[in-house]
Order: C-alpha cells, then structure tokens, then sequence
C-alpha cells in the first residue's frame, strides 16, 4: 500500500550557491557551494530516491513503474507515463545567478527531447534589498535586445524586483528573469534541466574559463510581447488553500495550518506539500510523517482521504 513518500534530496555544488540550504534547512552536505536541493526529480540521471517506509531505497522510477495510475492519477498516466510530470527544488543564491530563460514545449521538444520549462517561485527567504530580475523594465525589440546584449548593457533594459519572504513569481516560458544574490526560493517547474544563458556577469571558475552562453538558442525563445503579469497575488487565509499559480502545468496553493485539516483528494492526481515554515503531520492509513521547514512529501494519488496536523506551518500545496 502507498503511503505519504519523503525522498532524499539531490544537493548541487553550484558557483552561484552558498551555504543557507544547510544553515537554515538543515541539508547535510559537504559540498562548498550548495545552490539547489532537488528535492523531487526524474530528470535522467538525477532520480529521487526514498527516504522513509517500505518503499525506502526505491527510485521514483521505480515507483512509476510498479504503482503507475496509483502514484500520477489516471489522466495524469495517460498523459505523462512512467515520467514523473514536475521539478522540485529549494535554491540559495549566494552571488545571483545568470539571466536566462526556458524553452516552451515545442522549442524544447524539437532541441533537445525534453518537457519546457515552466517554473514558479515563492521566495522562502531574503536578505536586505535582495531582488529577482523578471522581464523588461520598457518594450524590447529583439534588435535593441541583441544591441544591448552585445554592449553588456543588458542590466539597463531589466526588471529589478526587491523581494521578502512570501513573494511569488510566476515564471512562464519565453521569459527572461534571474534569482538575484541574497534570494533563497521554493520553486516548482515542469521536469526538465533546459535554461538558455543569456549573460553571467562576466564571472569565471576556478579555472578561470567563462560558463557557456546559449544566445543563438535563446533569440528564438524569448517572448517580446509577454505582460508584466508575473507577480502572484494570493490570500493567507488560515486553514485552507489559498490559490496562487494555476496553470496548464501545475496548480498550487498556501496553505497555513494551525490545526487538524481533514483532507480529501479528488484531483485524480498526487499531491505535493513543501513546508516553508513551521512542521506538519502527515497521516493516512494509520501511517504518520512529519515535515519540517525545508522538507516536502509527496502523497500518491492512490490517498484519497488524510488529514494534517500542525500548530503553526506553511506548506505549498502542488498538483497537476
């Protein structure tokens, strides 16, 4: 029988990380500059693998294979298969990251073999005067884009947010953005490791060599004419899913909770819950399963009825 399923997360030595995926969500790792914890994948060559119950030791392919409908939902199997449909992640930015952007599906199917790239964020924490880099700050031609770009003066022409904890972006394909230095976010994105950098500020490794930039790829991907409707309004209302981002993706909510919440499944799909803040309890089928900040679970779409308990957490709650 399927139960609430915790995974062992996948840490990422990146040159942009730093050290608050250990500090603040007490991720073990010796790696020196931790950047992202993945921590639901089935992207090749990065499975998740479980981390507590029977099924402990089991990849997430593994359990695609064996419980099928049981762990997706049947319209999600049909669709998806034994690929498992989204990206989780906890990300630090120590230094900000390169500005970039994802393909669409079609982009990325013919290219590469691979799902787009559609993500959200929702700022888990931030220092002072942080910010995310989302969009244009004025209407951009491709030709002012390219002439900007070859002047490195592409910062000139881009949105600069400033960010707290709480704050949602909703990052669609085409659109070019960047977690600035400071920003550490929860994010949740379609299966796929495709980005197309478009500028690094110039920085080197320890080698010296430049990261590769991908601006013959990108040209064709960036959407010019997107509107500035990326930021997520959402309410915080105690004890129920408050809607943020629905798409054709992926659905999620907040959810504050501060007592019992009886829970009843009726998506046809798994759910996913990233606690933010606080704990919660997990129960179903007589089995139990904390989450602490910085933790997620997945309960497969076989659990049809389960209940949380918590004095005071904040979870993300995802769907397909």
């Amino acid at each position: 029988m399927l139960y609430p399923l915790k995974f062992t997360p996948i840490l990422k030595d990146k040159i942009w990380g730093g050290q608050k995926l250990k500090t603040i969500l007490n991720k073990e790792s010796d790696l020196p500059n931790i950047g992202e914890s993945w921590e639901l994948s089935d992207v090749e060559g990065d499975t998740s693998i479980v981390a507590n119950g029977s099924l402990k030791g089991k990849s997430l392919k593994y359990l695609l294979e064996e419980y099928k409908s049981d762990l997706l939902g049947e319209k999600n199997y049909k669709v998806f298969g034994n690929k498992f449909p989204l990206l989780i992640k906890f990300i630090d930015a120590k230094q900000d990251l390169s500005i970039q952007l994802h393909p669409n599906d079609e982009l990325a199917a013919k290219r590469h073999n691979s799902f787009g790239k559609t993500e959200m964020w929702y700022v888990f924490q931030a220092d002072d005067d942080a910010n995310l880099i989302v969009g244009f700050n004025q209407e951009v031609t491709p030709d002012k884009y390219l002439k900007h770009l070859e002047d490195k003066t592409l910062t000139e022409i881009l949105n600069f947010d400033k960010v707290k904890t709480g704050d949602t972006y909703f990052i669609e394909v085409g659109r070019v953005h960047a977690i600035g230095a400071g920003v550490m976010v929860a994010e949740i994105q379609q299966t796929s490791d495709i980005t197309y950098r478009v500028y690094d500020w110039d920085r080197v490794d320890d080698q010296g060599n430049e990261r590769e930039l991908h601006n013959d790829l990108a040209i064709d991907a960036i959407d010019f004419n997107m509107p500035d409707n990326f930021r997520v309004h959402y309410s915080k209302d105690e004890n129920k899913s408050n809607g943020m981002v629905c798409c054709p993706y992926f659905d999620t909510s907040y959810l504050h909770v501060t007592e019992t919440l009886k829970k009843q499944n009726d998506k046809d799909s798994f759910f996913i819950y990233m606690c933010v803040d606080g704990e919660a309890q997990f129960s179903s089928n007589g089995y139990n399963e904390t989450v602490k900040k910085g933790e997620t679970i997945l309960l497969p779409a076989a659990i049809k009825t389960y209940s949380i308990q918590a004095k005071d957490a904040k979870l993300l709650e995802v769907f397909v």
